[in-house]
């Protein structure tokens, strides 16, 4: 087992392009119980800055390659059972390396269902075909076959029964050809070779099934694209073209070169089973193989455009979540409609239904006045301050009602128009109905578009994630894939951003880390009846949320005016001490963590940017929330190798105009000892790890014999040689030494924050 697991991690660091020592400690930590959002958030330093989207990936690779694994074991142990196993076999499906490969080398020790070739083994027809098979018989096959004849040799009964007659020595050959052709089907060489070819020329045809019928799949009426160049969406329409009846698909492959490949490995010379043979591999092809290989193709090929397009749609999904939300403004919600009229819902800054209503100003009513007087009515009670517009039926007319409103408006208003997907399913959903049990399903859809604007987030995770209108084919992929993908979306979306512990429904709640449903309605529950929380650590009081649970949880729980500070950023309490610690060591209060202007380097720069701001965010401070960026770019594109950046930033430092700063710590020497910076104004607060920062790469395949002559002239030059001096100095250093990747690891965290790379 242990030798097993090892194969795995080495495989998934190859794939992913990571270290082993970063996949075995992830993988005992999803093996531990410990969810995604807290591995990547809290166990940084095990995983080596793994990010939330690299770490599921490793998760499913992880269960498919267990899972594979598992096959094997069955696979070698079945054919064993069967007396069938030898070396060869059991190398072969120990080296497969997908669920495809293995099952093609199982093929031929399956249990068959009823067929021409298990007719003809249970006739006793296998010896027969054996000597055809080895082409070294000279007497004449016809004579052989008639001892294959039993016809009179069976009872009355059996004489009627087709699957046991062998009634002339034709009849003998095919049922041999017939298990030959099956054998060869069943080859797994043969299938790996086939389906190689067939990626690599073989091209899809699409035809149109009703020529004189117009549809959206007209440019596919005649249509042909090489496999391996066809693109994931075009794959998805041709397989709604197919699946609407418009279109018939189908694979050109080079038959030629299939058909000599395996008659080469068949056929040893001329002899009289030469002919019958190319017709059984013609036949074992175009009958058995084809339809068989077509199949897999298009289903590989439906996985991987599936694939990314869940890819696509969990992006546009996290895109939509995130969305800033709109704090302390009254929102009223307007979902447009013709016959049965357009929904209002007025809601607070902390979502609370003020008030609802049904207007008619659209056709067929045009009931523009009285629709005009309430708006203006519950505008003016409730003082909204914006209006969110459903974007779907009738909605271009209704944000030509509203615009015309708000001029008549004395007090600051605007629209904004708010995607609507979703908002009918959720209206009519459980959940809908336990929220607002005596509002009429159609108010919902206002109150859902409404809230949407004012917090994105926390409304749309009330929502099948299907029915969020994130891509084109989403009803088109596999169901049970999407809705795990886009579950992993949400529960990223909301772990990034953190969830109020003491606003937050139990919908928004079940996504946290380490909270499923039931905990989440205890959550408001105890809140409820206990009031408002002060501290993460009363999550322990609630029921049924113990130990583990809090520890994966209680990072991602915000407590606005909870009784430490620190109840309110990403740090864990595991981390409070340490924290407040270092806090103390610089000087700081807990106070004085938020709100600040920091200056940064080049927005490239890893030194002067890229490192101190994940530095910042292991230490609770997020980017883009808790503290001003004042960022000096110089030298963009030079990858931080520069100083003018944070040279800019330390004059900002010294003229009061930020309140920190980054740099490099000889060039924060060098400016202290110059005059550039003041001694006793300034110090340092704190160290990012160090890391190599200028290093010679050579490629991958580069010669090794040019790579080490290279790195020994480097390590040669010396700094006392003028002619040496000139370049050294134009980097910066005084000799050259071998080039070390492990403090890397901080810039490959950083780039997974900010996604900047």
């Amino acid at each position: 087992m242990k030798l097993t697991m090892d194969k795995i991690i080495n495989k998934i660091a190859e794939e992913l392009n990571v270290k082993n020592t970063q996949v075995e400690n992830a993988v005992k930590l999803i093996d531990e119980g410990n969810t995604i959002p807290f591995i990547a958030r809290y166990r940084k330093e095990a995983t080596g800055g793994l990010s939330d989207e690299i770490l599921r990936d490793l998760g499913e690779r992880l269960t498919y390659l267990r899972n594979l694994e598992t096959r094997k074991g069955e696979i070698i142990k079945s054919i064993d059972e069967q007396g069938k196993l030898t070396d060869e076999l059991t190398i072969a499906i120990a080296s497969a390396e997908t669920l495809a490969e293995v099952e093609d080398l199982y093929r031929p020790f399956k249990q068959k269902k009823k067929t021409r070739a298990t007719v003809a083994k249970a006739k006793g027809l296998e010896p027969l075909a054996d000597i055809i098979i080895a082409q070294e018989e000279k007497k004449d096959i016809n004579e052989i076959a008639q001892e294959f004849v039993n016809i009179d040799n069976l009872s009355d009964e059996d004489k009627n029964n087709k699957d046991k007659v062998v009634a002339t020595a034709e009849d003998a050959i095919q049922g041999a050809l017939d298990i030959i052709a099956e054998n060869i089907s069943d080859n797994a060489k043969y299938r790996k070779y086939i389906k190689k070819i067939c990626y690599r020329e073989g091209t899809i045809v699409t035809k149109s099934a009703k020529p004189d019928e117009k549809s959206n799949y007209e440019m596919y009426y005649e249509f042909a694209e090489l496999v391996h160049k066809l693109p994931s969406h075009r794959i998805l329409a041709i397989n709604r073209g197919e699946a609407e009846d418009f279109l018939k698909v189908s694979i050109e492959k080079p038959t030629d070169k299939i058909l000599y490949y395996i008659q080469k490995d068949i056929i040893k010379g001329k002899t009289q089973f030469t002919e019958m043979l190319t017709n059984t591999i013609e036949d074992a092809f175009t009958r058995l193989i084809e339809p068989s290989i077509d199949r897999e193709i298009r289903s590989d090929l439906t996985e991987k455009a599936e694939e990314k397009a869940i890819k696509v749609f969990g992006q546009n999904a996290k895109q939509l979540l995130l969305g800033a939300p709109i704090k302390g403004k009254t929102v009223m919600g307007f979902d447009p409609a013709y016959r049965t009229g357009c929904k209002i819902a007025v809601i607070d800054e902390t979502g609370k239904v003020l008030d609802i209503a049904t207007v008619y100003p659209t056709a067929p009513q045009n009931d523009v006045e009285g629709a005009k007087k309430t708006l203006l009515d519950l505008i003016n009670k409730d003082h909204v301050d914006m209006i969110a517009i459903g974007n779907g039926t009738a909605s271009r007319e209704s944000e030509m009602f509203v615009s015309d409103i708000i001029k008549e408006v004395k007090h600051d208003i605007c629209y904004v128009i708010v995607s609507e997907a979703g908002a009918s399913v959720y209206s009519a959903s459980k959940l809908a109905t336990e929220e607002y049990p005596d509002i009429n399903v159609s108010i919902r859809g206002a109150i859902s578009i409404a809230r949407r604007l004012q917090d994105p987030l926390a409304e749309l995770v009330k929502i099948d994630p299907k029915a969020i209108g994130v891509g084109q084919y989403q009803h088109d992929v596999n169901q049970k894939k999407l809705s795990e993908s886009l579950t992993g979306v949400v529960e990223d979306s909301v772990n990034k951003v953190g969830v109020d512990v003491n606003t937050a429904t139990p919908s928004l709640l079940s996504y946290v880390s380490g909270i499923n449903n039931t905990i989440a309605k205890n959550i408001v529950k105890y809140r409820d009846e206990n009031g408002k929380l002060k501290e993460r650590k009363e999550l322990l009081k609630v029921p049924k949320l113990g130990k583990v649970a809090y520890e994966q949880c209680a990072g991602f729980i915000r407590i606005p005016d909870g009784k430490n500070p620190l109840e309110n950023t990403a740090v864990h309490p595991e981390s409070y001490e340490q924290t407040e610690k270092l806090l103390e060591l610089l000087g700081f209060k807990i106070e004085d963590l938020k709100n600040k202007t920091i200056a940064f380097g080049a927005i490239d720069s890893p030194q002067a940017r890229l490192i101190p701001i994940e530095f910042l965010h292991q230490h609770g401070l997020e980017f883009g929330q808790d503290y001003v960026e004042k960022r000096f770019d110089v030298g963009v594109g030079l990858h931080g190798d520069h100083v003018g950046g944070e040279l800019d930033a330390a004059n900002a430092l010294k003229d009061r105009q930020v309140s920190a700063t980054w740099m490099l710590d000889f060039n924060f020497e060098r400016w202290t000892k110059d005059g550039t910076l003041d001694p006793t104004t300034v110090r340092v607060l704190a160290k990012t790890p160090s890391f190599d920062h200028c290093i010679f790469s050579g490629r991958v395949g580069l010669d090794e014999t040019k790579f080490n002559a290279f790195t020994e002239t480097l390590f040669k030059m010396d700094y006392n040689n003028p002619e040496h001096k000139e370049m050294m100095d134009l980097e910066g250093l005084k000799r050259w030494v071998a080039g070390r990747t492990k403090g890397f690891a901080q810039l490959q965290a950083a780039n997974e924050y900010l996604k900047f790379f």
